[in-house]
């Protein structure tokens, strides 16, 4: 077991490891003005996070967001800065590994280092990091700089990488430079708590992010839409194998999923449809598919494809969908880890009573089909 599981719980031994996902933003993953939704406060932030925590999962992951996508709910137009909002929710959790969501193009690495380091010391080693290069030009414009070319910004993202864990692990100091970066002198001090450094995270989904993610990340978060289950359980296998063969590591493969339950599978189909099609914000959906390339993806013409996939957005920023009862929840969850997934972050369009009840009726379910075992008393402890 990598030592860092002692505090962090990305390393424990559950075979399904879970997360929230969202709780910086406002909608959290729902693109709907559906009552209930995420609503970006922090006395929210607070009930979630303890409620996950209470639960044993192993992740609480933040998206960077520094604007919304228009239409009537303005989607995540509410946000807080994800370094501080996980400093602000490590202080007050014991088990849960808190997660920075950081644009590279944003900030500094030095400055990223030092954040990160203080993140783990506040939370007694459960501090990982989301690495991300953006992709939302509205918002990377607001900070003066152009949008990089999708390959130049993973080679960015590789030198910023590569200082801050310069910085995380060398006493001496040391100069670096690169194409993107020079450091005169880069000296960093105290070090982290996890050993070698905190774990990384990359939202990898094409080519190129998913090899920054093998000789990078120690997680890589990832979809499989559009393959079938034979197809995914052997491209999850292939990448765990190239990790292992070609940088000598281990690679966590995790999702998104929304999970929307009801007593009945007819009243989780009812939800989904009142999220979605009866409250869904197509204006927002339409700007995201439009700001993000969508359309080049997806042949505009290829209406049910559209349509199918503006549908998963809305209802929970593009995850994979749970729907039914309890029991169908826990089923499909199943199903998922089968495929060799090894951690899911979810949202829920009526987050925290999504999270509750998921608390409640489906995390004993998880645990009595062996996938999990019972929540710790606590991992890496806030400061006191």
């Amino acid at each position: 077991m990598d030592p860092r599981g002692a505090t962090n719980g990305l390393f424990n031994d559950n075979k399904l490891k879970l997360g929230t996902f969202c709780t910086n933003v406002s909608g959290g993953g729902a693109i709907s003005s559906i009552d209930g939704t995420f609503g970006a406060t922090w006395p929210e932030v607070v009930r979630i996070s303890k409620v996950a925590d209470d639960c044993g999962f192993e992740a609480l992951v933040p998206v960077a967001r520094w604007r919304g996508f228009g239409g009537k709910t303005n989607f995540n137009g509410t946000n807080f800065e994800t370094y501080t909002w996980a400093a602000g929710v490590g202080a007050l959790t014991q088990n849960a590994t808190v997660f920075s969501t950081s644009h590279v193009p944003t900030v500094h690495p030095i400055v990223a280092a030092k954040q990160a380091t203080t993140i783990d010391h506040i939370t007694g080693g459960r501090f990982a990091l989301n690495v991300v290069c953006g992709w939302f030009e509205p918002e990377l414009r607001m900070f003066g700089s152009p949008m990089m070319e999708h390959d130049t910004a993973y080679a960015y993202a590789a030198e910023w990488v590569d200082i801050v864990k310069m910085l995380w692990t060398r006493d001496d100091e040391f100069d670096y430079e690169g194409k993107f970066f020079k450091i005169d002198k880069g000296f960093h001090q105290p070090k982290p708590l996890q050993k070698p450094f905190p774990a990384l995270m990359n939202a990898g989904f094409s080519p190129i992010g998913r090899e920054f993610a093998l000789k990078y990340s120690d997680v890589t978060f990832t979809n499989f839409r559009g393959a079938d289950h034979s197809v995914i359980r052997q491209q999850i296998a292939d990448l765990k194998a190239r990790a292992r063969k070609e940088y000598k590591r281990e690679l966590g493969v995790w999702i998104n999923v929304t999970c929307i339950m009801g007593d009945t599978e007819k009243d989780a189909q009812d939800l989904l449809h009142e999220t979605v099609d009866e409250k869904g914000d197509w204006d927002a959906i339409e700007n995201m598919f439009i700001i993000n390339g969508m359309y080049t993806r997806v042949d505009r013409r290829q209406t049910n494809d559209i349509m199918a996939l503006k549908r998963r957005y809305m209802a929970g920023w593009g995850g994979e969908l749970a729907v039914g009862t309890p029991e169908m929840i826990a089923d499909e969850l199943k199903k998922i880890s089968d495929l060799g997934v090894d951690g899911i972050v979810m949202t829920y369009p009526r987050f925290e009573d999504g999270i509750r009840r998921f608390q409640a009726e489906v995390l004993p379910l998880l645990i009595q089909d062996g996938l999990r075992k019972p929540a710790p008393r606590a991992m890496g402890k806030a400061a006191e």
